[in-house]
Formats: structure tokens, C-alpha cells, sequence
């Protein structure tokens, strides 16, 4: 009977030391990669490598070495300085320009020492140097500290990866979080419709700058009657999401639009509305902000109600900045009494005041995102700054005399960014 030859089966071939993104595989050994034109040198490298557990390549020249470099993952090169053709040095700077997944340690082995070879092997890219001969113990040490830094470089991949995926999902997020606060100001904007209403014995000018996307100032009007509206200026404390929305919850709460949830009106019975006493209101905003909202947030306002056919006007003053008066012969003159803030203490009474307009006058309820503007300084304009604008500007009106105001607080604060809600409200009778 004929015997069977049994031939061994090819060894697999050794998994990739690193992946794609430059990775290292912990199961897969080194390459090294030994180039000498001396084929004796390359003998006596090549077997110390293979016992210390280094899948190793020759090459008898620089070239050949390039071209494994381009199908192989070389993880370290020992090359000889001096070789025919192209030379250590060289072959160093064509090895960097390669593209590659991961960190290669290059190791030159020279006869030279002295410190314009070092300087030239260390500006091609050479990582370590060994001078001929060499103690092999040594040689083992040096490549043992090349796979450390193989190993730290793949770390940083993979940590730059993390980041990277990190950053790609906050950008995300951000552009997500950018559309909805562009959304919100919109919305806030909304608030808003008008920025110049005209009444039968007058009109009203509104400004509402938030000074980021959203903010917590808003101003507005209501009609009480055919005869009688209400103006405000209100201004919730700190900045962003949390006092937009409160200010949008106030902002029903003063509808202009639906007299049923206004606050600021009685329903008389018969299909009309007359106005609550401002310091009422005031106070009926106070309770119902202690009572239904659970807030650390806090709010100041202006509320005037103004008889178109008389000019009196009947206003509380509440935490809010001073309501100005601009007299038709350009005197101007800052009316109320402070007051407290509302929603910081259950039961805060207040007191309403009263003046009248004569034609030609205005009134302006505004934020203290004007007065407490800073020049570059860091002085205020506060409301004595305010008031010699207005003066200056009392030829003008509606959005021309906002518009002067706006220019004069750029100029003043340095032509920079507000650091605050900016917002005003000007009624011309």
C-alpha cells in the first residue's frame, strides 16, 4: 500500500499590528524592518530579532525598503547610515513622508558620533542611534523603549478618536441648541409685533435688544378701552432660557391680546374692561408669581395706564428704573419712588403715582440694561447719562428718537457688545 504524505500546513499569516485609524492590535508582535547592504549584518539581525519575539523583514537597499513599506506595517526600521544609492539619512526622510496608520521608530546604525551626524540623522526624523559595534543587550533595550513609544502613539490615536467623536457630538448639539435659541429669539421677538403703534392721541416706539439669543426684558402695550391703554417695561432677573420663558408666562399675563387673562384689567360685566389700580396689579403679579411659579427668578416693572383724552397717567414703579419724562421744551424729569421687586416677598405691597402728559411729551419706561451700560472704563451711564441723551435728542420721536438713543449707548460703551437686556418703551402724546 502506497503511503500518504502528510506535508505540514502553512503557518497563518500574523494579524496587523494596527488598524486603520492606527490602532495596535496588543496580539500582534512588531515588525522590524532590518536594512544593511552587508547580508552578513542583515543574517545577525535578523536572528537576534526573531528571538526576542520580532516578526522581522530585510532589504538590501533603501528602495526595496520603501517599497515594503508600502504593503507592509512596519512598526520599526533599523537601517544602516551608510548604504549605496540612498543613505540612512535619506531613506529616514522618505520613510516620514509616508502615509501611514501609525508611529514608526527608526533606529540609525552608524560608525559616526559625532554631534553634526547626530543633528543630521536626528532632522531626517531618526528616533534612536547605535554606533557600530554594538552590544545586541543594548540594541534589545532600545527597541524595547521603540514599543513604548509605538504604544503611546496608538493611545493618543485612540484618545484624539475619543475626543474627536466627543467633539463631532457636542458640535451636534450645539448647532442643534443654536437653531433652537435662534427659534426662541424669533419667538420672543414675536412678543413684540410691533416695535410703532399709533393711538388716536399719540403713538408708542418699542426697543427689545436681548443681549444674547434670548433674554429676559420685555416691553408692551394693552388697550383697556377706547379711550384708556397700558404700557410697561418689565425686566426678569439674570439671563437666557430659564428667564425667557418666564417672561413669555408674563407676557400672557399682560396680553395685549386675550383682555380675559389680563391681569391688569377688571371685566366690567358688560363686554368691557376698566384698569386696575398699577399698584393692584402690581401686587396681584406678586402673589401669583409666589404662589404658581416655583422660581429663584425675580421681576421688576414699569407699568403706566394713560388716558388718551385727559394725558393722566396713573404708574407703579416696581424695583424697575425711574420712568422719564420728556416735557415738549426738552426738560426732562424722572418720576416714581422704587419700590420692591416683585416676587421676592409674599404680600410686598406698593404704591401707585400719578402725572399728566401735555401734548408734546413723552414718557419713557425702559431696563436698566441702559443706565447700567459701561463704557470701556467701567463707568455707567446711569439714569443722569439717560436723561441728558433724551434731552439732546427731544426734537426727535418714535423710531428716529430710539434709534439716536441706540447710536449714543454703542458710542458710549466702546461701540462693543451690551452686557445686558437692552429695552425701552416711548410714548408720544
Amino acid at each position: 500500500m502506497a503511503r500518504t504524505k502528510l506535508f505540514p500546513r502553512p503557518a497563518p499569516a500574523p494579524p496587523d499590528l494596527w488598524d486603520d485609524e492606527g490602532v495596535t492590535n496588543p496580539d500582534a508582535p512588531h515588525l522590524v524592518l532590518v536594512v544593511d547592504d552587508s547580508a552578513m549584518q542583515r543574517k545577525m539581525l535578523t536572528k537576534a530579532l526573531r528571538k526576542w519575539g520580532y516578526d522581522v523583514m530585510e532589504a538590501a537597499s533603501a528602495m526595496e525598503c520603501l517599497k515594503i513599506c508600502m504593503s507592509h506595517q512596519v512598526t520599526m526600521v533599523i537601517s544602516d547610515w551608510m548604504m549605496p544609492g540612498m543613505d540612512g539619512p535619506e531613506f529616514c526622510s522618505k520613510f516620514r513622508q509616508m502615509e501611514r496608520n501609525g508611529y514608526g521608530y527608526f533606529i540609525l546604525l552608524t560608525s559616526k558620533g559625532e554631534s553634526r551626524e547626530v543633528a543630521e540623522g536626528r532632522n531626517s526624523g531618526a528616533d534612536d542611534f547605535l554606533t557600530k559595534p554594538f552590544v545586541f543587550g543594548e540594541l534589545k533595550a532600545r527597541l524595547r523603549a521603540g514599543e513604548r513609544i509605538v504604544e503611546m502613539h496608538s493611545q493618543l490615536v485612540q484618545k484624539n478618536k475619543v475626543v474627536n467623536e466627543a467633539l463631532d457630538t457636542i458640535q451636534t448639539l450645539y448647532d442643534s441648541v443654536q437653531r433652537d435659541l435662534s427659534e426662541a429669539r424669533r419667538l420672543q421677538q414675536s412678543l413684540v409685533p410691533e416695535t410703532e403703534i399709533e393711538f388716536d392721541e399719540g403713538h408708542a416706539t418699542m426697543l427689545l435688544e436681548p443681549c444674547g439669543h434670548v433674554g429676559g426684558d420685555l416691553v408692551g402695550q394693552f388697550q383697556v378701552n377706547t379711550s384708556t391703554i397700558g404700557l410697561y417695561s418689565l425686566d426678569v432677573s439674570g439671563h437666557g432660557v430659564a428667564s425667557a420663558l418666564l417672561t413669555a408666562r408674563l407676557a400672557g399675563y399682560l396680553s395685549g391680546l386675550s383682555t380675559t387673562q389680563n391681569i391688569a384689567l377688571i371685566d366690567k360685566g358688560d363686554g368691557t374692561f376698566t384698569a386696575r389700580a398699577p399698584a393692584d396689579t402690581a401686587a396681584l403679579l406678586n402673589d401669583t408669581l409666589m404662589r404658581e411659579l416655583e422660581t429663584d427668578h425675580y421681576i421688576t416693572i414699569a407699568l403706566s395706564i394713560i388716558d388718551l383724552e385727559t394725558g393722566h397717567v396713573s404708574c407703579v414703579q416696581a424695583g424697575h428704573p425711574h420712568p422719564i419724562l420728556i416735557r415738549s421744551d426738552a426738560t426732562v424729569e424722572l418720576l416714581g419712588n422704587g419700590g420692591m421687586p416683585i416676587g421676592l416677598i409674599p404680600g410686598a405691597s406698593y404704591e401707585s403715582f400719578e402725572f399728566s402728559l401735555r401734548p408734546g411729551d413723552r414718557l419713557m419706561l425702559y431696563s436698566d440694561g441702559l443706565t447700567e451700560a459701561e463704557n470701556p472704563s467701567g463707568t455707567q451711564l446711569d439714569e443722569s447719562g439717560l436723561a441728558e441723551m433724551l434731552s439732546h435728542h427731544a426734537s426727535h420721536s418714535g423710531n428716529e428718537l430710539m434709534e439716536h438713543i441706540l447710536s449714543d449707548l454703542n458710542a458710549f460703551c466702546g461701540n462693543s457688545d451690551f452686557d445686558d437686556d437692552v429695552s425701552a418703551l416711548v410714548f408720544y402724546y
